[in-house]
C-alpha cells in the first residue's frame, strides 16, 4: 500500500517532465492573446482560464476572431507538428537542411504547407541560424524555422 502514493508521484512527474518543452498549450482566444510571449505555468492557465470563463475561445473559433480560425483543423498547431518531428528527427534534419535536400525537409514542408525547394532552400541559407551549435533542441530549431519563415 504505501507503494501506491510513491508510483502516483513519480508518474506524475513523468508527465510534467514530458510537457516541460511544450511550445503552445493555450489555443486560441482572448486568454491567448493576452498573455501570448509570456511562458510558465502562470500565464498558461490564465490563458486557459479566461479562454473557457468568458467563451472567447469557442466564440473566436465561430466567428474567426482572436486568433481562431474556423476553418482550422485540431491537429495540435502547426509549431507543435514540426515540433513533435523535430524531435525525433533532429539529426536527418540537420543533415538534410545543410545539403539544402532530403525526405526531413520535403517533410517539413508538408507540415508548413509550402513549397518543398523554397523551405530546403531556406533551411540551407539559415543553417547557421537553425543551427549555431551541436546543443541545440527541438524548441530551439522550431522557434529559429518559425523566424525563418517570417523574415
Amino acid at each position: 500500500m504505501k507503494k501506491l502514493p510513491i508510483l502516483a508521484l513519480a508518474g506524475a512527474g513523468i508527465m510534467i517532465a514530458g510537457s516541460a518543452s511544450a511550445i503552445d498549450s493555450t489555443g486560441c482566444g482572448l486568454g491567448s492573446m493576452a498573455w501570448r510571449g509570456q511562458s510558465g505555468i502562470a500565464p498558461q492557465v490564465l490563458a486557459v482560464t479566461t479562454n473557457t470563463s468568458f467563451g472567447t475561445q469557442t466564440f473566436g473559433i465561430t466567428f474567426g476572431t482572436s486568433g481562431c480560425d474556423p476553418n482550422g483543423r485540431v491537429t495540435g498547431g502547426t509549431q507543435k507538428m514540426v515540433f513533435t518531428f523535430l524531435e525525433n528527427n533532429m539529426e536527418q534534419y540537420a543533415l538534410d537542411a545543410s545539403r539544402g535536400e532530403g525526405e526531413t525537409l520535403d517533410t517539413l514542408a508538408g507540415i508548413l504547407n509550402m513549397d518543398t525547394k523554397e523551405f530546403a532552400a531556406k533551411s540551407q541559407q539559415n543553417f547557421a541560424a537553425l543551427f549555431p551549435d551541436d546543443n541545440v533542441d527541438a524548441v530551439y530549431v522550431t522557434q529559429q524555422i518559425f523566424a525563418m519563415l517570417k523574415a
